[in-house]
């Protein structure tokens, strides 16, 4: 009786697994593509978790498109959803991109507009259901204003959470990138953003251009002794393009992007569940509504 039964647990989980896989496949997680009556079947499958890959317009290098950012941002953010599905929120461009702006065809947005767009999108997608945001940042010149939009969650309290992903070396596919790398400077523009596009859409990667600027170090600020100055890219890198070799490697390309949607897939999986996050914060604003706990 009890093997008849384990027999049947075995089963129900079976068919439970293959209607969600099934339910996957029917609905797009490119919010996008969604019809207005299947979203909030899409917030029940993503449960409530919607990933915003974000990317900006900028100069990257002689040989990479305008938008390489958001499309790299973007296709760990499908294959991640791939494997854990989640609502994945269009093409956002909206970031920090002052020190580029000597460069043709950048766009850079005022401060304000930048923090009312990512707040304004936070609260109608709260609004619409998806209550747990994973910001997903694929610029680099993004990261402290992302990182302090996080912590400015703390001021105000609202009834969604947001998580900025941060990746870390994959065990599972560290090794290989590591010999398949080659550059010793490899920044913007450079070896692995090259591979990435290269395996994302290879027509966009201009390799007659690769070598015909420089990307090295040009170190024209000096030894600026225990200070930051906003111009510090700009002595270093003027050409906006940071490396010593960025050769296309299609391989390289594709590890860079399996590792990170794989553990940006481990992520939609935890706060899919999970409530700490929110629950914490309601115990901070409690307690900050009342710090004398009178």
């Amino acid at each position: 009786m009890k093997k008849i039964i384990s027999l049947f647990i075995l089963l129900m989980a079976g068919f439970m697994l293959m209607a969600q896989l099934a339910g996957q496949a029917l609905l797009p997680f490119k919010m996008e593509e969604l019809t207005s009556p299947k979203f909030p079947k899409a917030v029940e499958l993503a449960g409530g978790v919607c990933v915003i890959p974000m990317g900006i317009i900028e100069k990257h290098g002689p040989h990479l498109p305008l938008g390489t950012d958001m499309f790299e941002s973007r296709e760990i953010a499908f294959t991640a959803a791939q494997k854990e599905y989640a609502v994945v929120f269009p093409p956002y461009y909206t970031g920090q991109i002052f020190e580029a702006k000597h460069q043709p065809g950048t766009i850079a947005y005022s401060h304000d507009l930048m923090w009312k767009m990512l707040e304004e999108t936070c609260k109608e997608l709260s609004r619409n259901g998806l209550k747990k945001i994973i910001l997903l940042n694929g610029h680099g010149g993004s990261t402290s204003f992302l990182q302090y939009f996080c912590q400015a969650q703390l001021a105000e309290q609202q009834d969604y959470t947001v998580v900025l992903f941060r990746s870390e070396a994959n065990p599972k596919y560290e090794k290989e990138i590591a010999s398949l790398k080659k550059a010793k400077l490899d920044g913007h523009a450079g070896e692995e953003e090259t591979s990435m596009m290269y395996f994302i859409a290879p027509s966009l990667v201009d390799t007659e251009a690769l070598r015909s600027e420089s990307g090295l170090d040009q170190n024209r600020l000096g030894n600026l002794p225990f200070g930051y100055t906003g111009i510090w890219w700009y002595a270093k890198f003027p050409n906006h393009f940071a490396s010593d070799v960025n050769p296309t490697n299609k391989r390289l390309g594709e590890l860079l992007v399996k590792s990170d949607a794989e553990e940006l897939a481990e992520l939609i999986k935890y706060l899919k569940t999970d409530k700490t996050i929110q629950q914490l914060q309601e115990e901070f604003f409690k307690k900050s509504g009342n710090p004398s706990g009178r």
